[in-house]
Protein backbone atom coordinates (compact mmCIF):
# COMPACT_ATOMS: atom_id res chain seq x y z
CA UNK A 1 0.00 0.00 0.00
CA UNK A 2 2.78 2.44 0.90
CA UNK A 3 4.49 1.73 -2.44
CA UNK A 4 1.27 2.45 -4.38
CA UNK A 5 0.66 5.73 -2.53
CA UNK A 6 4.31 6.69 -2.94
CA UNK A 7 4.24 6.01 -6.67
CA UNK A 8 1.15 8.21 -7.09
CA UNK A 9 2.48 11.29 -5.33
CA UNK A 10 6.20 11.09 -5.98
CA UNK A 11 5.47 11.15 -9.71
CA UNK A 12 3.59 14.44 -9.27
CA UNK A 13 6.19 16.27 -7.21
CA UNK A 14 7.23 19.60 -8.70
CA UNK A 15 10.14 21.82 -7.78
CA UNK A 16 7.71 24.08 -5.94
CA UNK A 17 6.73 21.29 -3.55
CA UNK A 18 9.05 21.74 -0.60
CA UNK A 19 8.76 19.79 2.61
CA UNK A 20 9.98 22.01 5.46
CA UNK A 21 11.38 20.27 8.52
CA UNK A 22 11.47 22.19 11.81
CA UNK A 23 13.32 20.70 14.76
CA UNK A 24 15.70 22.25 17.28
CA UNK A 25 17.66 18.97 17.44
CA UNK A 26 20.16 19.14 14.58
CA UNK A 27 20.63 15.37 14.16
CA UNK A 28 16.91 14.70 14.13
CA UNK A 29 16.31 17.54 11.66
CA UNK A 30 19.04 16.33 9.28
CA UNK A 31 17.89 12.72 9.55
CA UNK A 32 14.29 13.60 8.73
CA UNK A 33 15.41 15.82 5.83
CA UNK A 34 17.48 12.98 4.34
CA UNK A 35 14.56 10.58 4.73
CA UNK A 36 12.17 13.03 3.03
CA UNK A 37 14.67 13.49 0.18
CA UNK A 38 14.82 9.71 -0.23
CA UNK A 39 11.06 9.84 -0.91
CA UNK A 40 11.74 12.16 -3.86
CA UNK A 41 10.94 15.51 -2.27
CA UNK A 42 12.94 18.68 -1.91
CA UNK A 43 13.50 19.11 1.82
CA UNK A 44 14.64 22.23 3.66
CA UNK A 45 15.36 22.15 7.35
CA UNK A 46 14.98 24.89 9.92
CA UNK A 47 16.38 24.97 13.48
CA UNK A 48 13.35 26.83 14.85
CA UNK A 49 9.78 27.79 14.12
CA UNK A 50 10.86 31.44 13.73
CA UNK A 51 13.41 30.45 11.09
CA UNK A 52 10.65 28.84 9.00
CA UNK A 53 8.22 31.72 9.57
CA UNK A 54 10.87 34.22 8.42
CA UNK A 55 11.96 32.15 5.41
CA UNK A 56 11.17 33.03 1.82
CA UNK A 57 10.63 29.30 1.29
CA UNK A 58 7.49 29.35 3.42
CA UNK A 59 5.31 30.30 0.43
CA UNK A 60 6.64 27.27 -1.49
CA UNK A 61 6.20 24.82 1.38
CA UNK A 62 3.76 22.01 0.58
CA UNK A 63 3.95 20.39 4.02
CA UNK A 64 5.66 21.03 7.36
CA UNK A 65 7.16 18.31 9.52
CA UNK A 66 7.75 19.78 12.96
CA UNK A 67 8.87 18.70 16.37
CA UNK A 68 6.34 19.59 19.06
CA UNK A 69 8.74 20.33 21.92
CA UNK A 70 10.92 23.31 20.95
CA UNK A 71 12.07 26.39 22.85
CA UNK A 72 10.59 29.86 22.23
CA UNK A 73 7.87 28.77 19.78
CA UNK A 74 6.75 25.14 20.03
CA UNK A 75 5.15 23.08 17.27
CA UNK A 76 1.56 23.81 18.31
CA UNK A 77 2.31 27.53 18.42
CA UNK A 78 3.91 27.23 14.97
CA UNK A 79 0.74 25.61 13.66
CA UNK A 80 -1.39 28.42 15.15
CA UNK A 81 0.91 31.09 13.69
CA UNK A 82 0.87 29.48 10.23
CA UNK A 83 -2.93 29.36 10.26
CA UNK A 84 -3.22 32.97 11.49
CA UNK A 85 -1.05 34.02 8.53
CA UNK A 86 -3.28 32.14 6.10
CA UNK A 87 -0.98 29.17 5.44
CA UNK A 88 -3.03 25.98 5.31
CA UNK A 89 -0.42 23.43 4.31
CA UNK A 90 -0.61 20.12 6.16
CA UNK A 91 1.51 19.64 9.27
CA UNK A 92 2.99 16.38 10.49
CA UNK A 93 4.24 16.44 14.06
CA UNK A 94 7.04 14.34 15.50
CA UNK A 95 7.83 14.09 19.18
CA UNK A 96 10.18 12.26 21.51
CA UNK A 97 7.76 12.88 24.39
CA UNK A 98 4.48 11.08 23.62
CA UNK A 99 1.62 12.59 25.55
CA UNK A 100 -1.94 11.69 24.62
CA UNK A 101 -3.25 15.11 25.67
CA UNK A 102 -0.74 16.91 23.40
CA UNK A 103 -1.44 14.44 20.58
CA UNK A 104 -5.18 15.10 20.86
CA UNK A 105 -4.55 18.87 20.89
CA UNK A 106 -2.38 18.65 17.78
CA UNK A 107 -4.94 16.61 15.87
CA UNK A 108 -7.86 18.80 16.97
CA UNK A 109 -5.96 21.90 15.79
CA UNK A 110 -5.49 20.41 12.35
CA UNK A 111 -2.32 18.32 12.38
CA UNK A 112 -2.39 15.57 9.78
CA UNK A 113 -0.41 13.10 11.85
CA UNK A 114 1.61 12.79 15.07
CA UNK A 115 4.55 10.38 15.10
CA UNK A 116 6.60 9.34 18.12
CA UNK A 117 10.39 9.36 17.73
CA UNK A 118 11.97 7.11 16.76
CA UNK A 119 9.60 6.30 13.93
CA UNK A 120 10.04 4.13 10.91
CA UNK A 121 10.48 5.57 7.43
CA UNK A 122 7.34 3.87 6.13
CA UNK A 123 5.26 5.55 8.84
CA UNK A 124 6.56 8.99 7.86
CA UNK A 125 6.10 8.26 4.18
CA UNK A 126 2.50 7.19 4.75
CA UNK A 127 1.79 10.29 6.88
CA UNK A 128 3.24 12.53 4.19
CA UNK A 129 1.31 10.80 1.40
CA UNK A 130 -1.94 11.04 3.35
CA UNK A 131 -1.37 14.67 4.32
CA UNK A 132 -0.53 15.78 0.79
CA UNK A 133 -3.33 13.75 -0.79
CA UNK A 134 -5.97 15.15 1.59
CA UNK A 135 -4.75 18.72 1.06
CA UNK A 136 -4.65 18.40 -2.70
CA UNK A 137 -1.05 19.65 -2.66
CA UNK A 138 0.18 16.77 -4.80
CA UNK A 139 -2.13 17.66 -7.67
CA UNK A 140 0.11 20.47 -8.90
Amino acid sequence: MVETLRHEWVNRVRETNIISIVDDDEWSRIGIAKLVQSFGFIAHDFPSARALLNSQLLARTACVISDIQMPVLNGLQLLDELRSRGHNMPIVFVTAFPDERIRAQALSRGASCVLTKPFDGDALELCLATALKSSGTNAV
